[in-house]
């Protein structure tokens, strides 16, 4: 009888205490449920108020472990106290928060900031050119002096790319070419990251043009008249004669002016007039000279080239300077043109040359020259190729394109006056 007795209190002090618990725990929820901030607004489960007005998120990230965020705004609307930051308000990112947990992606918990998602981006990019790798520099610089470059990459939007890229031309001056170089590496940085499950899209897929205003220089052909008093004026002065040569070259061949000052002796066939391109020239920040294959695979290339041009290259040759010690480069000897070390000529050099003589000349007479520059006689060489009837395909082997719309669209210049004799060949 005792043991039946204390059996029957056992189970009912059991069913007591799970009355309780339910009890309890519908309590729990419907406090929770009821919960609210001090504007009397219902707050959801994780959400909650500090005692400063800040609020903040609990969750749990996709391994598990557990997080905070923090935002004075509950809702978009809202306006955040005096002195605090406007920043987005925990339900937009609450929002991306449990979007990026059941995808199993990285979220506002990440750390990882813009910079340090380059530079993770740029340690799989091995093997690149000198130019390429200058550039990748250049990018990297900017984000460690720019604010944007310590966000971390969860909290990046579209509308924070816009702004950083509109901010760097208005507020910094930075070209539209800088800019699109700036973006053309950090668009791929955040397409790694989504493609790697870290972010859902990528903040910078959008068309450049319509965020920031292309305000690069178009770089045009000079016409034969330009080119002619250009070539006079070089021709008859006493300091810069001795370049006429060499830009003579550059407008009859249509070389990139890194080519042009790769050639060594050994590239020029003068019996059977053609030019052997198949590497280019660079000099490093460091002062260090690098070879480089072409800058496309369609660079490599043999150029015929015609008596005038072969006669240049045979007073080159002869009126060559004698260096003490032949420089080498990475095997190659007999660069054409040499500095006053000793060392082979670069690109620097020569677009100083074509400064100072424009400079020079715009100062003496009335009608000016426009900018010329090594890679200008390169535009008019090809122009003068489509004017003169030399197929597109011809054309585009000629100056080394991969693609053919790069010769048609963008190194081919015409007006109307070329116009009008086009359309008068039609008629006879």
């Amino acid at each position: 009888m005792i043991g039946y007795i204390h059996f029957k209190k056992t189970e009912l002090q059991r069913g007591i205490i799970t009355v309780l618990k339910l009890f309890l725990i519908h309590e729990e929820q419907m406090i929770m449920a009821k919960r609210k901030d001090d504007r009397n607004r219902v707050l959801k489960r994780g959400e909650g108020q500090r005692r400063d007005g800040r609020y903040y998120f609990k969750y749990q990230d996709a391994k598990g472990e557990t997080h905070f965020i923090y935002s004075w705004k509950l809702e978009p609307y809202d306006v955040p106290p005096a002195g605090k930051k406007n920043e987005l308000s925990l339900r937009e990112m609450e929002r991306t928060i449990v979007r990026n947990v059941e995808d199993g992606i990285l979220g506002y918990d990440s750390k990882l900031t813009v910079l340090q998602l380059v530079q993770l981006y740029l340690q799989q990019k091995t093997g690149v050119r000198h130019s390429t790798q200058a550039n990748y520099t250049f990018v990297v610089n900017i984000l460690k002096k720019e604010p944007f470059g310590n966000m971390p990459i969860g909290r990046v939007k579209m509308s924070d790319a816009r702004r950083w890229l509109i901010k760097l031309q208005k507020k910094d001056g930075r070209g539209y070419s800088s800019i699109h170089a700036i973006r053309g590496v950090i668009r791929p940085a955040f397409q790694m990251a989504v493609e790697d499950d870290m972010l859902n899209k990528n903040p910078f897929q959008f068309e450049l043009a319509t965020v920031v205003m292309n305000d690069s220089i178009i770089r045009q052909a000079i016409t034969r008249e330009q080119e002619r008093r250009f070539l006079e004026f070089v021709a008859n002065d006493k300091h810069f004669s001795r370049y006429y040569d060499g830009i003579y070259i550059l407008l009859n061949t249509g070389l990139r002016i890194s080519e042009f000052v790769g050639l060594t002796i050994n590239d020029i066939d003068l019996k059977a007039k053609r030019l052997t391109v198949d590497h280019q020239l660079q000099r490093t920040g460091k002062m260090e000279y690098i070879i480089e294959k072409p800058k496309t695979e369609a660079g490599n290339r043999i150029i015929p080239i015609n008596d005038s041009v072969c006669e240049a290259f045979k007073r080159i040759i002869a009126n060559r300077k004698k260096p003490k010690v032949e420089p080498m480069i990475e095997g190659k000897i007999g660069f054409l043109f040499l500095d006053k070390n000793d060392m082979p000529m670069v690109a620097l050099h020569w677009e100083k040359y074509f400064q100072h003589i424009c400079s020079k000349y715009n100062s003496i007479y009335k009608v000016q020259l426009p900018k010329i520059t090594p890679h200008v006689c390169r535009h008019t060489y090809c122009s003068k190729m489509v004017h003169s009837g030399i197929s597109p395909k011809t054309v585009q082997f000629l100056m080394g394109h991969s693609d053919i719309g790069v010769t048609l669209n963008t190194y081919t210049h015409t007006s109307v006056d070329l116009a009008e004799q086009e359309l008068k060949k039609m008629e006879l």
